[in-house]
């Protein structure tokens, strides 16, 4: 047995491969070898049996570049949503409603990222972590401070993880504190520029950290800040990212102020294309669905947050059967977890309630929606290539031109919690690593093909 690489670039790995390119649709490729070329992209793949996979392995091995790689190897997994500000918050205030959460809890600590030297203790630390619970890709909000949004960058860069981040954008003084705003249009769109500015200096062309436009959500921004936003996403084609009607309250507050529905405003201000991730967008109607898909945007969906505060559950099966992309998000700290394998747990959890009902005293026929589960094969997609669809990134999966952004789970590990007997057929065996694995047992994670991080082993 090999030990595991820290750089795998030019390598031929070999493994058991386990995917799902498309939903519902599980591929296992035992024995296969992916070919990585010395830009971290995949080149190739020789499943076993296949014509070239002997020869591909046996020239591999001549030139002493074959690595063989034991567990299970999972794509990375792609995190839509994520506050990084609110880090030291997870777990906290919890039984809040949304808006007194933000306004006690939230804004305050949002507010300390003045403090560049904070921020760099919080997003390096947050980084790490997320890393560690195999988030190689990840959307973040940062706070409204462009020096510490900036830090955030540094720390994706520094770590090796593959992500966009946006500087939050919130200017209307009606709904945002005195002590945490934007000044003015201008300054909040100057601060955005500066940020975009940063990250496109220390990316380079890799782009393996890249700007987001980041207008809070409907009731942070001005009418005026909005309408900038929107000119400014269609000059630089940046990724927008945004809440959308996550509560009652949020969508009634839409309501009320514009007369629409969340997605016909960001839509009517040019924050509505494909390159949109919208986030919850649990209170979305079936013509908001059709817009939604005709532009080509996408939602992240964020189960375990929407338990907390958005009041309903995200109707997936039925956004997926209108053409909308769909990725996962664990919204931190909304959501207490920062793991993805808890998101894709309550992914499936939550769609399980939607279809059954939650409500005893109903009778059974009226108690759900009929058709609104989903499985965890279809979750174990939307974390993975689904996430990296939502994106336009070639991520989540092993084809020809992905980057090599994996996970290697080790059943095993002495402090893991996976369980196996032998006998279990693939689809078993996958869910029974995603419904059980923790922390411990995601042994190392690549991202670009170089080893991120590593799990540290037991004590003899």
């Amino acid at each position: 047995m090999v030990r595991p690489a820290g750089d795998l670039r030019g390598c031929v790995v070999a493994g058991d491969w386990f995917h799902a390119p498309r939903a519902g649709a599980l591929e296992r490729m035992a024995g296969g070898l992916v070919e990585i070329g010395p830009d971290g992209v995949i080149a190739a793949v020789h499943r076993a049996g296949t014509p070239g996979h002997q020869a591909a392995g046996a020239l591999a091995q001549q030139a002493g570049r074959l690595v063989r790689l034991p567990g299970l190897l999972l794509p990375g997994l792609v995190d839509l949503h994520v506050h990084a500000p609110q880090y030291p918050q997870l777990g906290k205030g919890l039984d809040q409603s949304l808006e007194v959460w933000l306004q006690r809890y939230t804004f305050p600590l949002e507010a300390r990222y003045a403090d560049r030297l904070f921020a760099r203790r919080v997003y390096r630390r947050l980084v790490g972590d997320l890393l560690a619970q195999g988030t190689t890709t990840a959307l973040y909000f940062a706070s409204r401070h462009a020096d510490a949004t900036c830090e955030l960058a540094d720390a994706c860069l520094e770590a090796g993880q593959r992500a966009l981040v946006g500087r939050v954008v919130m200017d209307n003084p009606e709904q945002c504190p005195d002590f945490y705003r934007d000044e003015s249009v201008e300054a909040g769109l100057e601060a955005t520029r500066a940020v975009a500015a940063h990250i496109r200096a220390r990316a380079g062309a890799d782009g393996m950290v890249r700007p987001v436009i980041t207008p809070r959500f409907l009731p942070s921004c001005t009418d005026g800040m909005l309408r900038a936003l929107g000119r400014m996403a269609e000059e630089s084609g940046c990724h927008v990212q945004t809440h959308c009607c996550e509560s009652d309250w949020a969508r009634d507050y839409g309501q009320a102020r514009f007369g629409r529905s969340d997605v016909a405003v960001l839509d009517g201000f040019g924050l509505l294309t494909r390159r949109t991730v919208l986030a919850h967008a649990n209170f979305m109607t079936g013509p908001d669905m059709e817009r939604v898909a005709l532009r080509g945007g996408a939602v992240a969906h964020c189960a375990l947050s929407n338990a907390w505060f958005a009041n309903a559950v995200f109707p997936l099966r039925a956004a997926l059967a209108k053409g909308v992309r769909v990725g996962l998000g664990t919204d931190i700290a909304g959501g207490p977890s920062a793991s993805l394998l808890a998101a894709m747990r309550m992914t499936v959890a939550a769609s399980r309630m939607l279809q059954d009902g939650v409500d005893p005293a109903r009778p059974a026929a009226e108690r759900g929606r009929p058709g609104a589960a989903v499985d965890m094969l279809t979750a174990f997609h939307l974390a993975t290539a689904g996430g990296g669809a939502a994106l336009d990134l070639p991520v989540g999966s092993f084809a020809r031109g992905q980057h090599f952004d994996v996970l290697r789970i080790d059943p095993d590990a002495p402090l893991g919690t996976v369980r196996l007997w032998g006998g279990e057929s693939d689809e078993d065996l996958l869910g029974a690593v995603l419904y059980t694995a923790s922390r411990a047992n995601i042994a190392d994670v690549w991202t670009g093909g170089v080893l991120r991080t590593q799990a540290v082993p037991a004590a003899a």
